[in-house]
């Protein structure tokens, strides 16, 4: 519908001359926002963006420099201790020389051959 600059609609808030009035009608359009948190809610929550999905909220969360940071420490600790284990188990393995540098794959394909060589010895 197409309305000219002479016919102003009262139906539409930009129709209307007095701020006043605007700003009442958009207050009662709005729901009024709870002063305390409810039960089960906590003073965390952002009442800025009330409408974010799990996701999102998890999606910001782990965009802050604090959480990145401690993802971080947390996957330098697991990969250290990843390779301590590969370390321990390429001191039980038999290899010439004994220092040989050997790749992660390699360790576990040596160690499989090793445990089938035990296997078969202990069925002798």
């Amino acid at each position: 519908m197409m309305l000219s600059p002479d016919q102003p609609d009262v139906d539409l808030p930009w129709g209307q001359p007095d701020t006043e009035t605007l700003l009442n009608s958009i207050k009662m359009e709005c729901a009024p926002l709870p002063a305390e948190p409810a039960e089960g809610e906590g003073k965390a929550r952002s009442l800025s963006i009330p409408s974010l999905s799990r996701e999102e909220k998890r999606r910001r969360r782990r965009a802050t420099a604090k959480y990145r940071s401690a993802h971080a420490t947390r996957e330098r600790i697991r990969v250290e201790a990843f390779n301590v284990g590969f370390a321990e188990l390429r001191k039980l393995l038999p290899t010439l020389p004994p220092d040989k540098k050997l790749s992660k794959i390699e360790i576990l394909r040596l160690a499989i051959c090793y445990i089938t060589y035990l296997n078969h010895v202990l069925d002798v």
